[in-house]
């Protein structure tokens, strides 16, 4: 779902908004001037953006079964035995490496137990918990927990109860409703049975399933606000004022909050965009647009800069992100739900190294490593190719959507030892077609993942401080 957009209601001018409210009666007494409002409007853009991109994919994946994009109701796990391609449109930037299973977990009632299988050890898995404020509060998996067999038990942010015995750790969310996005190495189109059988033993049980107990009484039915891409654009502070009653608000949230509940954002109140009067509109449309070309802005300059690459670290918990809400608005723009650097680390490409924009409808280009150079990892690496405009994999003529360390016994090397990518829309020829990826007829967007990054030289990490860097991507000759 993309966010950068103009909205209609904020044609015009600083001054034109300054008119019509002056002019139009006010919601309230205690409605902010219009300059205050304008700010509070862009603040809480770049807070909320995060919260109403994730509620927007839970209601595609848990609650609309008409979405197309639908998986499974909350509390339960959806396997796909696919990796994804330019079909699937919910989430921007999605990996194609990594068959997905994927759990909407209601945590209102009572917690909910995830069990993973044993998996054989040269294969990598991970299962990432990230709540409703996309904050990655966990890990399951062979870096974090290994690649044994275990159950562990997710809970929300008031439970109190008692941990029950063969539960190997307690994660908690920090809202009532959270995701889990499940990660399985896939080798090859061969191995997808065998990605299947590790998928099987993924389950997901509330505690009283898994006890063998009743269960509690069931929390509240919920009239979910109805998703709509045209919608979030008029209503997005509509859709905020929604999600965060069941985001228990933390000490780093007071002052956005407190400005929020000014314009009637927030537990407790009912913001309604459509009966503001026209200022009071402008106003807020004005600092949304404002808001949107500050992520922007954000992630073409303050990300780390690496031979034309962003090398970006831009997610992880609440302790990382410590109330830095446009660093929060940037990674979910960039990819939302994306891993901590420990976990993953992204290499974000849209230009040359001398700063030219990647498009494929004016240049092919090639992507070099050196001899003994090749990403350094103790999982796996990949580079995925996207549309420059969605963000989203792009339909090819040989559904190839990336090239990762997996496919390199079948890709030809140079002489010297070097890997040579051939990036470009056309096929580069027969003999070079083992190492192309295509590329869209447009605007290209790349992202080189890195999977459990390795910690000693060489090493990506810490982030912007490595001794490894990916190699510029060139005009072909």
């Amino acid at each position: 779902m993309r966010f950068d957009y103009l909205l209609k209601q904020a044609s015009g001018s600083l001054a034109l908004a300054t008119l019509v409210a002056v002019t139009a009666p006010a919601m309230a007494e205690d409605w902010p001037g219009v300059l205050e409002t304008k700010s509070i409007a862009e603040e809480g853009y770049v807070y909320g953006l995060p919260i109403v991109m994730n509620y927007a994919i839970m209601y595609d994946y848990a609650i609309d079964r008409e979405s197309g994009q639908f998986k499974a109701p909350f509390n339960q796990i959806k396997n796909e035995a696919r990796v994804y391609t330019y079909k699937d449109t919910t989430i921007i930037s999605p990996n194609s490496d990594t068959p997905y299973s994927v759990a909407s977990l209601d945590l209102r009632a009572e917690p909910v137990v995830l069990s993973v299988p044993a998996v054989e050890r040269n294969r990598y898995y991970s299962v990432q918990l990230i709540d409703g404020n996309t904050y990655n509060y966990g890990y399951i998996g062979s870096r974090a927990t290994g690649n044994d067999a275990g159950d562990y038990m997710v809970v929300g942010p008031d439970w109190t109860g008692e941990t029950p015995a063969g539960i190997k750790k307690v994660f908690r969310s920090s809202t009532q409703f959270s995701f889990v996005i499940y990660r399985t190495q896939l080798f090859g189109p061969d191995d997808m049975p065998n990605v299947e059988k590790v998928q099987a033993g993924y389950k997901v049980s509330t505690l009283s399933a898994y006890q063998g107990k009743p269960a509690p009484a069931a929390a509240p039915a919920l009239d979910f606000p109805k998703v709509d891409k045209e919608l979030v654009k008029t209503n997005f502070f509509e859709y905020l004022d929604f999600v965060l009653q069941f985001s228990p608000a933390t000490p780093a949230e007071a002052e956005i909050r407190a400005k929020l509940a000014r314009i009637g954002v927030g537990p407790g109140k009912s913001f309604q965009f459509k009966d503001l009067p026209l200022g009071h509109r402008i106003e807020i449309a004005l600092g949304m647009r404002d808001g949107a070309e500050k992520v922007k802005e954000y992630l073409g300059q303050k990300l780390f800069k690496a031979n034309g690459w962003s090398v970006s670290d831009l997610w992880g918990d609440a302790a990382f992100i410590d109330g830095d809400w446009i660093k929060r608005a940037a990674g979910a723009s960039a990819g939302i739900y994306g891993n901590d650097a420990a976990e993953a680390v992204y290499i974000l490409g849209r230009n040359t190294a001398n700063g030219d924009e990647l498009d494929g409808s004016k240049h092919d280009y090639t992507l070099t490593f050196a001899a003994g150079a090749l990403p350094p990892v103790n999982s796996f690496w990949s580079v995925t190719m996207y549309d420059g405009k969605t963000q989203l994999l792009i339909e090819n003529p040989i559904n190839r959507y990336l090239i990762n360390s997996p496919m390199l016994s079948g890709m030809k090397k140079n002489a010297d030892g070097s890997l040579t990518l051939y990036i470009q829309k056309d096929s580069p020829g027969t003999e070079k077609e083992p190492n192309w990826l295509p590329a869209p007829d447009g605007p290209i967007y790349l992202a080189l993942r890195m999977y459990w990054p390795n910690t000693e030289d060489p090493s990506i990490l810490p982030v912007g401080k490595g001794t490894w860097q990916p190699p510029a991507l060139e005009v072909a000759q």
